[in-house]
């Protein structure tokens, strides 16, 4: 078999992201479980999906949801047992699915036992395991790195007078990646699990955990000033990322992607082009920032639609060019549900949810659909801040009232940014808490949920469901949407978002209104000329009651969204 034939499978498979403690809950408890899912994965084979990737279940915590590990090799038993997940990889194996683990290695949780040795003692043979430094000549912090969870990025520990460093919060200790037997530890715990059977990994901010050894005081010269010039994309990053390739990605045959924070396209091509063996694909975040007034999360602002669509084209253009591959999404467990903050969650949630899933998944790359996504869930209706339990939220929320927000100031941004946002439990049907649990769930069920879950779509041809599964279908059948060179086609629409896709066999059209008005969009005559009139074209997918037939001027209702092939 050639490279180019080992790596392709995954080219044309869509991924599902499951945020287990909110999925499916078999027990009672109140959070779900490893079980819950194996109850689930004929629902996911049915709606199509390839590759199930399942976020932490490790030993943690749970200070920031499982992401703060406490032991690589373990089952939380909040979620079950290690025969629980061997059951879960055997049962994707028999439907065709593919088992997808979160790996978490630019930090560990302060509780595991690798931290708990290196803080006894400056000499103790762990101290090296993580990243510990003298207080500044002055007394105080070692330089002025900011926590992306807010506040300082080290924190003080009096048995042996040092700091350690906490890019996240203040219990995930850094890992110290310039230590050769971190490395190796990394290899182990990956090598458990790619011998346990599992696909491929998804690599938490994986391009941070190289940082700039002389640990300089950030000079504020490129926003936002926090010290991440100096731990992203860092200098030896794409070393340790061959490293792991060579010892495990490679050799296991396995599917990646890398979580990129801050990054840029050049360092992206890098690590996902075939060529220079590091992951599989990438996800950068930039796309989602657009609603960011200059790049400050914690204040709102409409978001940016022009700037949305240069992004996805600039990267589109640029990924293909440089033989990298996109990993595509709207939607994960750190952001607000996308329905919500691009489209209409009121009376346009239907066509608006379909929109979203057809402008995506014409892209280059590989789908990611987050859990929920598919039936249309909007952002939950929050009506007090007691509500909230992700840790970042609770802790901006006390940041913003120091900054002299007033508290409904305060309660309105929490309710737009929070992850928690796309955290509430998975709708099922429109039983006691969606069906989710018998028992209290441990947050909140948006209570929207009786009009909007999955039983109430499973048979409706009209569905989101449906629309995501026809999607998915069709990524498998028509060649173009994996290998059609993109070109953007709406320029200076301020209404449209139009794409076209070509591979000389074939021309892919994506036409979507991201308004909750009628408008009109026209082909540029040259276009229209050379590549489409007089030829055969064929509907495969729309969102609305009246589908236009393919021309060079059409009227487009709210959010009518349609995908068009030409041959």
């Amino acid at each position: 078999m050639n490279h180019k034939q080992e790596i392709d499978w995954w080219r044309k498979s869509t991924v599902y992201q499951v945020y287990p403690k909110s999925f499916n809950d078999t027990t009672g408890r109140g959070t779900g479980d490893i079980r819950g899912l194996i109850g689930k994965l004929d629902y996911l084979q049915g709606l199509g999906i390839d590759i199930i990737w399942l976020q932490p279940v490790y030993v943690s915590p749970q200070n920031d949801n499982g992401y703060d590990v406490a032991d690589y090799c373990r089952i939380n038993p909040e979620f079950g047992t290690m025969d629980d997940f061997d059951e879960l990889s055997a049962g994707a194996r028999s439907r065709g699915m593919h088992l997808m683990l979160d790996i978490v290695v630019n930090h560990s949780s302060t509780e595991h036992p690798w931290f708990q040795e290196s803080r006894k003692s400056k000499d103790n043979p762990y101290r090296d395991y993580y990243i510990w430094k003298d207080p500044a000549p002055g007394g105080g912090l070692p330089n002025n790195w900011q926590s992306k969870f807010g506040g300082t990025a080290w924190q003080y520990d009096e048995t042996t007078g040092q700091y350690f460093l906490t890019l996240f919060d203040k219990t995930q200790a850094d890992l110290n990646w310039e230590n050769e037997k971190v490395r190796e530890e990394v290899i182990k715990l990956m090598t458990f699990w790619a011998e346990k059977g599992v696909s491929g990994f998804r690599m938490d901010v994986i391009n941070l955990i190289s940082k700039n050894q002389d640990f300089p005081d950030d000079d504020g010269s490129i926003s936002p000033g926090d010290g991440r010039k100096y731990y992203t994309d860092g200098p030896r990053v794409h070393e340790y990322i061959k490293l792991m390739h060579d010892r495990v990605f490679g050799r296991y045959g396995l599917v990646t992607v890398g979580e990129m924070s801050s990054t840029t396209m050049a360092h992206c091509i890098q690590y996902s082009n075939p060529e220079e063996r590091e992951f599989s694909m990438t996800f950068n975040f930039h796309h989602l920032k657009v609603d960011y007034p200059n790049g400050q999360k914690w204040e709102l602002m409409p978001y940016d639609f022009e700037a949305l669509k240069v992004l996805f084209s600039e990267w589109q253009v640029g990924m293909r060019a440089g033989g990298g591959w996109n990993a595509l999404f709207f939607n994960n467990h750190d952001q607000p549900r996308a329905l919500s903050r691009f489209t209409h969650d009121g009376e346009y949630r239907t066509e608006s949810a379909k929109l979203l899933a057809t402008t995506l998944h014409g892209l280059q790359g590989t789908p990611y659909v987050f859990q929920g996504e598919e039936i249309g869930m909007p952002n939950p209706v929050w009506n007090d801040v007691s509500e909230f339990r992700d840790i970042e939220s609770t802790n901006m929320y006390r940041i913003l009232l120091e900054k002299g927000k007033s508290p409904e100031e305060a309660f309105h941004i929490i309710c737009e940014r929070s992850r928690d946002n796309s955290r509430t439990p998975m709708q099922w049907d429109d039983s006691d808490n969606a069906g989710f649990t018998t028992g209290t769930p441990w947050i909140k069920v948006d209570e929207r949920y009786p009009e909007i879950n999955v039983k109430a779509q499973l048979d409706d041809p009209n569905s989101v469901y449906n629309h995501y599964k026809k999607l998915i279908a069709l990524r498998k059948k028509v060649q173009v949407i994996i290998d059609g060179a993109y070109e953007r086609l709406d320029i200076g629409h301020p209404q449209v978002f139009a794409y076209a896709r070509d591979n000389a066999k074939e021309l892919l059209i994506v036409i979507s209104n991201f308004s909750e008005t009628d408008t009109v969009f026209t082909f540029e005559e040259l276009f229209w000329s050379s590549k489409i009139d007089g030829k055969s074209s064929e509907l495969l997918i729309g969102n609305a009651e009246h589908t236009p037939k393919l021309a060079q001027e059409i009227k487009l209702t709210p959010y009518a969204s349609y995908m068009w092939v030409i041959r």
